[in-house]
C-alpha cells in the first residue's frame, strides 16, 4: 500500500515539538496519556489502512448521486462511519455525562488527519455529526440531549449544519427561512431552502439531524435576529415511532472534487409539515452556530493540510521510482552515456519536494498548535485568566489555521503535479484528483477573502491588540529556544526582523482604522493574510527545528538521525525560500495607491 501519510512526523509533533503530554496533567484529560494516544493513533492507522485508503480513487469515480428522492454514497461509506464510531471518535471530545471520552481535541485532530489523508471524501459525515451533536450537547436543554446526542455519538444518526441559502452565501443577515411558533413550547414550523449542505443525505442512517439557521416570525433585522432549530428528517415521537418531518432533497451539487461527499440541496417545510426545535435563547444562534464554525474551521485546516499531504507522499514515491535524464556533471554538461538517473536526484525536483515538505508539515504543526490552544482554554475554565489567554490565542490563529493549508495547500499540490509532468494531468495518477479535492478547502466555512478580513478587522485589533501580543510573546519564547544552538540563530534572528516588519506594516494600516477609513484598512486583508501567516508557519519551521536540535544534541533521539536533521533542513528552505515573500507583501500593505476600492468613477473591468 502506497504511503499517504508519516505516523513519526505526527508523532514527532505531538509530543517532541507540542508536549502534548502537558494537556494529561489537566483534570479534565486526565484519563489519558500517552501510551494510550499512541494506541489509539495507531489503531486509526490500522482503520484507515483498510477501510478508508483502499476507497478514495473509488469514490472519486463513483461519487454521491441524487435518486428518487435521496442522495446515494458509495457503499463503503457505512463501514467508515461504523468504524470511526466504533473507536468512539463520534464523541470522543465530549463530557463523561454527554456519552464522550473527554478526550482532548488535539488527539482527534491527529486522528482525523490520518483519516483524512487516507480518504477525504469520508470524513466530513462524521466531523459534522459530532460537531452539530456538540452544539445540541452544549446548548440545547436536557430533553434534547438526550434524544439526539447519543444516537450520534454512536453513529446511528449523523448531523449537518445549515447555514447557506440561494440568495445568502457569506451574508448570514440575509437568511430567510422563517420560523413559526406553534402551540407545542420551542416548537416552530421552519420553512425554507438551504444549499450547499455537506453530508445533508445518505443511505446509511435513518435519521439525519440538521442544525438550521432560521428567523423566528417578527425577529430583528440581520444577524441580530436568527435563531438556532435542531430540525431532524424523521421527528422522534414519545412512544418511540418517528413522524415525516418533510425535510427534503432537492438535488445533489456534482462538484469539481470530493464527490464521494454528498452536497445537498435542502428543502424544509414545502407541504407545511417541518417542525424544529429551538436550541437555547431565540435570537443567538448565529452565537451558538459560531461554536461550531470556528471548529469546522479547524477542521477544514486539517482537511486541506492531509489532501496536501497524500499528495506530497504519491509525489515523493513518484520522484523516487521515475527516471528521466541525467544529472549535470563538475563540467556543466551532462553524460549523454550515463544511465538516467531517478528525478528525485535533479535539483528543481527537490526543490519542489522541498516547498511540499515544508508547507504540510508546518500545516499539522499550527493545526496542534491551535489544538492545543482550544484544549487548554477548555481546561482552564476555573481559571479566567489562563482560559482567556488561550481564548485570543485560538482566535487569532484560528483563520490562519483554516487558511494557510488550504491555500498554500494548493500550491503544493500544483507542485506534486509539476513533478509527475505529463502523468500527472493524466487519470492514471491520483495527483489530479487531491488537485481537485483541495480546492474547496479555501471556500468551506468561510472564504479566504473573509477569513483574511476576520483576521485584520477583529482578531488583530481584538481588545486592544492583546491577542497578537500574546502571540509574539510565544514567538520570541521559541526564538529564544532556537539562539542556544549556534545552527539556528541566523534564523531566529530572521523572525525577530519579521515580527519588527509586522509592527511597521500595522503602525501603516492602523491609521487608517483609526480615521474609521475601515474599507482602507481592509482593503488589502488578503495580503495580510498572506503576510501575517508566512510568518506564523516561519514560527513553527523554527519550533520544530528547536525540538529537532535538541534530540541530536542529547542523543534522546526517538527516530533516525536523519529525521531531525531533514526538519532542520526544511526549516532552512523555508526560511530562505518562503519568508523573503513577506518583504513584498509588506511592500503591497504599506503602498498609499489605492486601485481595489470602488469609486463613482472608474474604469470598466
Amino acid at each position: 500500500m502506497s504511503k499517504y501519510m508519516s505516523m513519526d512526523t505526527l508523532k514527532f509533533l505531538l509530543n517532541e515539538v507540542h508536549n502534548m503530554e502537558e494537556l494529561f496533567e489537566y483534570e479534565r484529560f486526565q484519563e489519558f496519556d500517552k501510551e494510550a494516544v499512541d494506541i489509539l493513533l495507531d489503531s486509526a492507522k490500522d482503520m484507515a489502512d483498510k477501510k478508508f485508503y483502499p476507497f478514495v480513487r473509488d469514490m472519486d469515480e463513483q461519487p454521491a448521486v441524487f435518486k428518487d428522492g435521496r442522495i446515494i454514497a458509495h457503499e463503503s461509506l457505512e463501514d467508515m462511519i461504523k468504524g470511526y464510531a466504533d473507536l468512539g471518535l463520534i464523541g470522543g471530545v465530549f463530557d463523561f455525562e454527554h456519552g464522550g471520552m473527554q478526550m482532548p481535541g488535539t488527539v482527534l485532530s491527529a486522528c482525523n488527519h490520518i483519516f483524512e489523508s487516507a480518504n477525504n471524501h469520508s470524513l466530513g459525515y462524521m466531523g459534522l455529526t459530532t460537531g452539530s451533536a456538540n452544539l445540541i450537547a452544549t446548548f440545547a436543554n436536557q430533553a434534547l440531549k438526550d434524544t439526539y446526542v447519543p444516537k450520534m455519538i454512536s453513529g446511528e444518526w449523523t448531523g449537518t449544519m445549515c447555514l447557506t441559502e440561494p440568495q445568502a452565501g457569506s451574508s448570514l443577515s440575509d437568511v430567510v427561512t422563517s420560523a413559526t411558533p406553534t402551540d407545542e413550547e420551542g416548537v416552530y414550523e421552519i420553512k425554507g431552502q438551504k444549499i450547499f449542505i455537506s453530508g445533508g443525505d445518505h443511505q446509511f442512517t435513518d435519521n439525519i439531524i440538521h442544525l438550521v439557521l432560521a428567523r423566528i416570525d417578527g425577529a430583528p433585522a440581520g444577524t441580530k435576529g436568527i435563531s438556532l432549530f435542531v430540525v431532524p428528517n424523521n421527528m422522534p415521537q414519545a412512544d418511540g415511532s418517528f413522524v415525516d418531518n418533510d425535510v427534503q432533497v432537492a438535488g445533489e451539487f456534482q462538484k469539481l472534487g470530493q464527490k464521494g461527499y454528498a452536497t445537498a440541496h435542502m428543502v424544509f417545510g414545502e407541504n407545511g409539515g417541518c417542525k424544529g426545535h429551538l436550541v437555547g435563547e431565540a435570537n443567538n444562534g448565529l452565537r451558538y452556530m459560531f461554536k461550531m464554525m470556528n471548529e469546522a474551521r479547524i477542521e477544514v485546516g486539517i482537511t486541506a493540510t492531509s489532501i496536501a499531504t497524500a499528495a506530497y507522499y504519491a509525489s515523493l514515491q513518484y520522484a523516487n521510482e521515475r527516471p528521466q535524464g541525467r544529472r549535470i556533471e563538475s563540467t556543466g554538461k551532462k553524460n549523454s552515456n550515463a544511465e538516467q538517473t531517478l528525478i528525485i536526484n535533479h535539483a528543481d525536483v527537490r526543490r519542489m519536494l522541498l516547498l511540499q515538505k515544508a508547507v504540510v508539515e508546518a500545516s499539522m504543526s499550527i493545526i496542534i498548535e491551535s489544538s492545543m490552544q482550544a484544549d487548554k482554554h477548555m481546561a482552564t475554565a476555573h481559571d479566567p485568566e489562563q482560559s482567556a489567554k488561550h481564548h485570543m490565542l485560538l482566535e487569532f490563529l484560528t483563520p490562519i489555521t483554516k487558511t494557510y493549508p488550504s491555500e498554500m495547500g494548493q500550491v503544493s499540490i500544483s507542485n506534486g503535479l509539476q513533478i509527475l509532468g505529463g502523468y500527472g494531468f493524466c487519470t492514471d495518477f491520483v495527483l489530479q484528483q487531491y488537485y481537485r479535492d483541495i480546492r474547496i478547502c479555501s471556500i468551506y466555512e468561510g472564504t479566504t477573502g473573509i477569513q483574511s478580513i476576520d483576521l485584520l478587522g477583529r482578531k488583530v485589533t481584538m481588545k486592544n491588540g492583546k491577542a497578537l501580543q500574546l502571540l509574539m510573546a510565544e514567538v520570541q519564547e521559541t526564538v529564544q529556544a532556537a539562539m542556544t544552538y549556534d545552527e539556528l540563530k541566523p534564523y531566529a534572528n530572521k523572525l525577530m526582523d519579521k515580527l519588527g516588519l509586522t509592527q511597521k506594516v500595522l503602525g501603516k494600516l492602523m491609521g487608517f482604522a483609526m480615521e474609521g477609513n475601515y474599507e482602507r484598512y481592509l482593503m488589502d486583508a488578503t495580503a495580510f493574510m498572506q503576510f501575517a501567516s508566512t510568518i506564523v508557519i516561519g514560527w513553527q519551521w523554527l519550533k520544530m527545528a528547536v525540538a529537532a536540535k535538541q534530540a541530536l544534541v542529547s542523543g534522546k533521539m526517538t527516530y533516525s538521525e536523519e529525521f531531525y536533521e531533514s526538519k532542520v533542513h526544511t526549516m532552512k528552505f523555508y526560511f530562505k525560500y518562503e519568508m523573503p515573500k513577506t518583504t513584498g507583501l509588506a511592500e503591497i500593505l504599506m503602498d498609499d495607491e489605492v486601485l481595489t476600492i470602488k469609486e463613482e468613477k472608474q474604469l470598466a473591468f
